[in-house]
């Protein structure tokens, strides 16, 4: 299943809510991405750009991006940005060979959008 990086930043209200009451806000992300077919890898608050970092697995970025407008919907967070995160070794490929797979599939999808641009513009 592919892997996920979710950073995200609280609002001043959810902050000011968990310090008046703590909670364990790994149990809230898990139940989202349970809900898909996911599960939680790692949840992390830091310093800096984001508040916090969690690692998700997903079935696929359809079920992520479920999971990821459920979290941003409830209104606890000020931002969120989520990365699916490209294993180089997945397969028997190795590096040179995964590059060129990867390479190639974006060729595939530039050709495919070039097409779609030209029917829409009509030329």
């Amino acid at each position: 299943m592919p892997v996920y990086l979710m950073r995200f930043s609280y609002t001043p209200e959810t902050w000011a809510r968990l310090i008046q009451n703590p909670e364990d806000r790994r149990d809230a992300a898990r139940a989202y991405i349970e809900q898909v077919g996911g599960s939680l890898h790692g949840f992390w608050y830091g310093f800096g750009e984001y508040d916090g970092y969690a690692i998700f697995e997903a079935p696929d970025n359809v079920s992520m991006s479920g999971a990821v407008l459920a979290i941003a919907g409830g209104g606890a967070l000020a931002s969120v940005e989520t990365t699916v995160l490209n294993d180089c070794g997945t397969d028997a490929r190795g590096p040179r060979e995964e590059q060129e797979h990867w390479l190639s599939q974006a060729r595939g999808m530039t050709r495919g959008l070039g097409r779609v641009a030209a029917r829409a513009t009509g030329l």
